[in-house]
């Protein structure tokens, strides 16, 4: 059995919808959000056979999240401090955070070393992979 590819478009329209740049919203009300989408989503679909679906929009969905961590960062002193925090370099954070570029690109180039997959399962944000883990019979 599998997801139809409407529903799949579907589903991607709504975690776009909820990690959008603009939508101005706490961390924790985001995570809260994304984990009832992503848990109602997956248990209405827990029978179906979607394993790479799951694990490439897993991939799109960090760095949605990680686009939107940059955005909340705002300013360049508030991006040096916090790539600090994360264990960056003082010179290459002062590099990164007067980086021109915009912040898809940006999300996709170097907040990628700093939020790792593991550092935004451990913040708590939500995982589509290993909760389908969890629910699937197999």
């Amino acid at each position: 059995m599998c997801v139809h590819p409407k529903t799949k478009s579907k589903l991607r329209s709504k975690l776009k919808e909820l990690t959008r740049r603009s939508w101005n919203i706490g961390y924790a009300r985001r995570k809260e959000v994304l984990t009832q989408t992503i848990r109602g989503w997956v248990t209405y679909f827990r029978y179906a056979d979607m394993r790479s679906f799951l694990d490439d929009t897993d991939q799109w969905l960090r760095g949605r999240i990680r686009m939107c961590i940059w955005k909340s960062w705002k300013r360049v002193r508030t991006c040096f401090k916090n790539l600090q925090k994360c264990g960056i370099t003082k010179w290459q954070s002062w590099q990164w955070a007067n980086s021109r570029k915009g912040y898809c690109r940006v999300a996709h180039s170097l907040m990628h070393r700093v939020a790792t997959a593991e550092k935004l399962k451990r913040a708590g944000y939500p995982c589509l992979m290993d909760y389908y883990v969890k629910l699937h019979p197999c």
